[in-house]
């Protein structure tokens, strides 16, 4: 499995600021904005940040890569995902709702949504979409394709809704997405390919992940304009809540038993170098 720039922060007010160019949360429309990104700008970003999953599966289906080495990567990317959700999703969630009942409510929600679907998911045979041992072959094709499009939808959705901030893209979150994204990509390719998936078969599984991925940006950019800080701020504790789940149900046991101890050194570094760029924007 979730970004954009973030949503402006309550300023006190300035009676000689340009209306044009000194948007407050408080404005409804959110018509006044210093940067206005075309509607296509939010499908490239979603496209761009689950690319890293048809990247990742180039690299497997072409490199041999060592599972301890795989499970160390997939922890870097939880360390950034962890860092991105605190920075970037509920801490911006929290000043941009000015108080936690959004963000306690899209919190519960997200972890919710992902924890029920997921399990439907599993059911239908998509318990072991993330593994790189291919145990995918027990399962059910639509039931990992379904899983993949779960796990990254969130990010997505948020990625789209950042850009209303009118500042451009977040730098930090879309590392965030990219870096998580790759490892995921080269693991679940690892094992389907182990599993006898055919590589075309998998690159389009991945190719229409990517292109879900970039609609859902285009979904949150489209359907959240001039949305209330409230519902802004339950979005983005919503994503929060549903790529936590994700990393503890998926990402971070895989990283695990594969990568050994060496898991939480690497993990705080992935959360270490996403909070850098976090503070240099």
């Amino acid at each position: 499995m979730s970004l954009g720039a973030r949503v402006p922060r309550s300023q006190p007010p300035n009676p000689t600021a340009c209306p044009l160019t000194s948007p407050r949360p408080g404005d409804s429309t959110r018509a006044a904005r210093s940067y206005s990104p075309p509607v296509g700008e939010a499908f490239f970003w979603g496209a761009l940040g689950a690319g890293a999953l048809v990247i990742g599966a180039v690299f497997a289906l072409t490199v041999p890569i060592h599972r301890h080495v795989l499970g160390l990567v997939m922890a870097l990317g939880s360390g950034v995902l962890i860092s991105a959700v605190a920075f970037d999703l509920v801490e911006e969630a929290v000043d941009t709702a000015s108080g936690v009942g959004a963000v306690s409510i899209g919190m519960a929600a997200g972890a919710l949504t992902f924890f029920i679907g997921d399990g439907i998911i599993d059911r239908m045979g998509g318990d072991n979409r993330k593994s790189a041992d291919g145990e995918q072959a027990e399962g059910s094709g639509l039931a990992i394709v379904l899983g993949a499009v779960l796990d990254g939808i969130p990010e997505s959705i948020v990625l789209g809704i950042g850009l209303l901030a009118g500042t451009g893209v977040s730098v930090a979150f879309i590392v965030a997405v990219f870096v998580s994204n790759l490892p995921e990509g080269i693991a679940a390719t690892t094992g389907l390919k182990a599993s006898g998936w055919e590589p075309r078969r998998v690159m389009g599984l991945w190719l229409l992940v990517a292109l879900v991925s970039a609609l859902a940006s285009l979904a949150g950019f489209a359907m959240f304009d001039g949305a209330s800080n409230w519902t802004i701020a339950f979005v983005l504790a919503f994503a929060g809540g549903a790529v936590l789940t994700m990393l503890a149900d998926t990402m971070m046991p895989e990283a695990f038993e594969h990568g050994g101890r060496q898991v939480g050194l690497v993990t705080t570094a992935g959360f270490a170098l996403a909070f850098a760029l976090h503070l240099l924007e």
